[in-house]
């Protein structure tokens, strides 16, 4: 008989011309034509898991590769085997007999190794294998299943995994045949930073996900009421459902995604809604509130009683107070800080409040205490949401009556004292605030506030605002591309559990209350420190290599090339005509322009017409894209603060900065009032900028404002021709300026700027040279500096021999890719990388001294969320130069698993011998740690056949 097998890389087929032949439970009865086929990868483990024992060679055998034609379109090579007499009895024969041909293959490249020449690789080979075995391996991260010694023994396809085994390690000596001349050292300790890796499944970052919905039996829809976390579940309490009051207690379990009643004891609080509730210890607090018959509109009052509910007994008890207590408020903001709970403003029935009042939870004190508060306290509010971060109570808008505004107010705990946090005066073209708002949530995480919904002038957003407490900027979380998004909503509540905020009930469109339940995931990278980093430089003054002379009194201010040059095509052109005069004056004093680098005089740039704080200024928005003119001390809307900023938008509008010089001109409109606008619209006509001239006369000539300024004492003194004009403008009809500018948003960010710097016109200003590999990769030593550490006392101590610095990570030398992408990152913080870079850079952060971890925060999310049979093969390459154990074995696994469309990866081919005697073992390591399938006749060609294929492709790439 003879038996045709064929093997493809993504089926495996089997025609039996013969007997009819029972395979994996299907049969080819005795039809030529019919075959039975196993797609893979998908059962690739179970193909894996059944090698048959060795048996006598089958006679005839031969190997040959062919081109399979069944599909036109698709000319994959296969591997074919004819076996003469191979039928079902001697299976184990035509194995046996392939593995012989394999053997037989591999003595050729066996005999070349083993001459004397290569002894000394193959003693390398033997050494590079043993210290791997004593180095420290970094927690393993994927779990093999494991045998037990009798196991292996019992097990048939043991004999043929220890075969494979040995073939692999004899092999191992060939593929180190190529690695003569090593660049970097194996045995490179791992140690903690090396890899800490976890591989999934994970949560997408900003995501929103919807949970179950509360079904109707557990608990009503509802609104108005509160939400804790405690351990791995979510408590509400209370709220209305349109009709009633409620104070049932429902339980979401985060882990089971599941409803149900919290198990309670005692007297529960009263049916309420706008009440409070906070978790400390052991236990949640519920206070206040407003409780009675909503549909009766009867017995409607607010309180002020305190419960306690003990998660670990679900025991309810009311605290008694001795001594003064607050108003009965409802509405009102609640925090627990220091082993205390703080109660803030609210609305009494009458008024809104804004006192505050705080009790011990610790000990037997029954008493509150009013608290005296000091500093910028917000105004009589309810409704607002309160968050507790960095030992601050924070409060965002609320319903204030006329005063209500999008304020973010800071209560600082230990001083008593409130802050308004206020960042207009700020030019860093940042986001606005959300927009004054009411029944919405604030919760903290991280070094983040996290603002969602409530009701802002009539409308439910829906867009999550979170502001960054380091920056202390706004802005709006994208959600990811696969974010069921909850709709707007208002008296929600939101609670913190690990990396998500969860997100139940409210009141939606029509004022229907919603049962439905919103997990978000957070991100939680360390902040990106471009900007501080860039000011740092700035302040340090350290490496300057340009001087401006500014003013008439010629002020000397030191800055550095790489920074002016990125931000200003102006002060670019005026380097290049610096330097070229720089060039000139070598050439005439030493003849040549090649003079060593401490010998070189800075370049000098001369901006006459500049006034140096201006200047100075336009210098600090070129390092941090920010400006602050008050320096935290000065009133914004100054006289004086106003011209300064009227000369910077001077210098933004000549340097040619867009986006600097439209940032002017909103803080100007913003700061321009009755008391300045005078001398502001003097000082516009004096230098000629045309749009704050009409600017000041279309604000001084309105109905509002034009007696109020005509009959000031500065309108007395100002020059003659602007009060013709005034008067002029005035009797002229209101029309709309064709001066007045519309902003397009053309500016460019310094993260812009620096890209375009770092990719093309920073090239002909580089100062050093840096070697990767033997390839040279321009830079600038002011940009190296400021980013890290490493750099900076390279710099500081000593000056590279002819200003070359030979690159390495530890004792590795980096992929010439992966420094490209570290490049990126140093230059204006791209953290977008392919995964095996992110391999390379794991552990750049500590070696270069960055100021934190950000970067190796996105190569481990890199790393564990983006590895797929597509990138694999430069995985395994990064992490076994690297020494990664733990993210190799993952490589590995994930080649294993997924060979066949690995083996038709272009990568495959060129892969070293090492590496691909490595998954040689790899293979076989699996196949003697896998359990055997129950029916081994049905399955043992399977995976004969293929594992013999699997071994061939390596063999031949070897």
């Amino acid at each position: 008989m003879r038996t045709k097998l064929c093997i493809e890389l993504t089926t495996i087929s089997v025609f039996n011309k013969g007997k009819g032949y029972d395979y994996n439970k299907q049969s080819c009865n005795g039809n030529p034509k019919s075959a039975t086929t196993i797609q893979t990868p998908a059962n690739l483990r179970n193909v894996i898991n059944a090698v048959p024992k060795r048996g006598p060679r089958a006679p005839d055998s031969t190997l040959r590769t062919v081109n399979n034609n069944n599909n036109a379109n698709d000319h994959v090579k296969i591997m074919e085997w004819n076996v003469e007499g191979l039928n079902s009895g001697n299976l184990d024969g035509a194995t046996a007999a392939l593995t012989e041909n394999i053997a037989q293959a591999t003595n050729k490249l066996l005999h070349e190794a083993r001459k004397p020449e290569n002894i000394a690789l193959t003693d390398y080979a033997e050494q590079r294998r043993e210290s791997s075995k004593k180095r420290h391996p970094t927690p393993l991260l994927i779990q093999r299943r494991t045998n037990t010694k009798n196991n292996k023994a019992a097990s048939p396809d043991g004999i043929f995994a220890e075969h494979l085994k040995t073939l692999s390690q004899d092999l191992a000596i060939m593929a180190m045949a190529q690695s003569v001349n090593m660049d970097f050292d194996h045995t490179w300790p791992e140690t903690a930073e090396c890899l800490t890796l976890d591989f999934g499944p994970f949560e997408t970052v900003h995501r929103w996900k919807r949970m179950p919905e509360c079904d109707e039996f557990v608990g009503a829809r509802r609104s108005k009421h509160t939400v804790v976390a405690y351990k791995d579940a979510i408590y509400v309490f209370g709220g209305d459902n349109g009709k009633s009051m409620l104070n049932d207690l429902l339980r979401f379990d985060v882990k089971e995604k599941s409803w149900g009643r919290a198990f309670a004891t005692g007297t529960p609080p009263a049916p309420r809604y706008h009440h409070s509730a906070v978790v400390h210890d052991t236990s949640m607090f519920v206070f206040g509130g407003y409780t009675g018959d909503i549909h009766s509109n009867s017995n409607l009052t607010n309180k002020n009683d305190l419960f306690e509910y003990k998660f670990q007994t679900g025991q309810w008890i009311e605290w008694k107070f001795i001594g003064r207590t607050p108003v009965p408020r409802s509405a009102h903001g609640a925090a627990v800080f220091d082993g205390k709970l703080w109660i803030f403003a609210g609305y009494d029935g009458n008024a809104r409040l804004n006192d505050m009042w705080t009790i011990s939870l610790l000990g037997d004190s029954r008493s509150w205490e009013e608290v005296v508060q000091a500093g910028d306290c917000p105004p009589t509010c309810c409704n607002f949401p309160v968050a507790v971060a960095r030992e601050s109570m924070f409060v965002f808008s609320g319903q204030s009556g006329a005063k209500i505004t999008n304020s973010l107010f800071q209560f600082h705990m230990k001083d008593k004292c409130w802050t308004r946090i206020s960042t207009e005066h700020i030019l860093r073209g940042a986001p606005p605030p959300p927009a004054r708002r009411y029944g919405h949530t604030m919760v903290a995480f991280d070094r983040h506030l996290y603002v969602f919904g409530g009701a802002a002038d009539s409308t439910l957003p829906n867009d999550l605002h979170c502001y960054d407490l380091d920056t202390q900027t706004w802005s709006i979380v994208a959600p990811s591309h696969d974010s069921q998004v909850p709709s707007g909503r208002l008296f929600h509540a939101a609670a913190v559990i690990g990396e998500a905020m969860y997100i139940f009930g409210g009141t939606v469109d029509n004022n229907v209350r919603s049962g439905e339940m919103y997990r978000f995931q957070f991100s939680c990278y360390p902040k990106c420190t471009l900007h501080e980093d860039y000011g740092k430089l700035l302040e340090g003054r350290q490496f300057c290599d340009v001087e401006f002379i500014v003013g008439s009194e010629e002020v000397k201010i030191p800055a550095h090339l790489a920074m002016v040059a990125a931000r200003s095509q102006f002060l670019r052109s005026r380097i290049r005509q610096a330097r070229e005069a720089r060039d000139k004056h070598l050439e005439k004093v030493f003849g040549t322009t090649q003079v060593p680098f401490k010998d070189l005089p800075l370049l000098e740039v001369k901006l006459h017409d500049a006034v140096p704080e201006a200047f100075e200024m336009v210098l600090n928005y070129i390092y941090t894209d920010r400006i602050d003119p008050t320096k935290k001390i000065e009133d914004p809307v100054s006289n004086r603060i106003v011209l300064l900023m009227m000369d910077v938008y001077r210098l933004a509008v000549q340097f040619h900065m867009r986006r600097l010089e439209q940032l002017c001109v909103l803080y100007l409109e913003a700061t321009i009032n009755h008391r300045n606008v005078l001398e502001a619209l003097h000082n516009a006509s004096h230098l000629k900028l045309y749009f704050i001239k009409e600017f000041c006369l279309r604000f001084i000539v309105k109905e509002i404002n034009y007696n109020q300024i005509v009959m000031s004492k500065e309108f007395e003194t100002l020059d003659q021709p602007l009060m013709v004009e005034i008067i002029r403008r005035r009797q002229m009809p209101q029309v709309r300026s064709l001066l007045e500018p519309q902003f397009d948003n053309s500016g460019t960010t310094l993260e812009q700027d620096m890209e375009v710097f770092l990719n093309s016109v920073g090239k002909e200003l580089c100062d050093i040279t840096l070697m990767v590999g033997g390839h040279p990769i321009p830079a600038h030593k002011a940009v190296l500096a400021a980013r890290c550490s490493y750099f900076e006392a390279m710099f500081r101590s000593f000056m590279p021999e002819n200003n070359v610095v030979q690159i390495q990570i530890g004792e590795m030398i980096p992929s010439l890719q992966s420094f490209n992408s570290l490049l990126r990152y140093i230059y204006y913080a791209d953290v977008n990388m392919p995964p095996e870079d992110s391999l390379y850079l794991f552990s750049a952060p500590y070696f270069y001294g960055f100021t934190n971890n950000r970067l190796q925060a996105f190569c481990k999310q890199n790393l564990e969320m983006n590895v797929t049979f597509e990138n694999v093969i430069q995985i395994l390459e990064a992490a076994d130069r690297m020494q990664a154990s733990d993210m190799k074995k993952y490589a590995l696994n994930l080649i294993v698993h997924h060979f066949p469309k690995v083996a038709r990866l272009p990568k495959f081919q060129s892969l070293s011998r090492e590496l691909l005697l490595e998954i040689l073992d790899a293979l076989a390591e699996e196949m003697s740690d896998s359990k055997l399938c129950q029916d081994m006749s049905s399955i043992n060609v399977d995976r004969s056949v293929l594992m013999v294929y699997q071994i061939e492709i390596l063999l031949t790439c070897l």
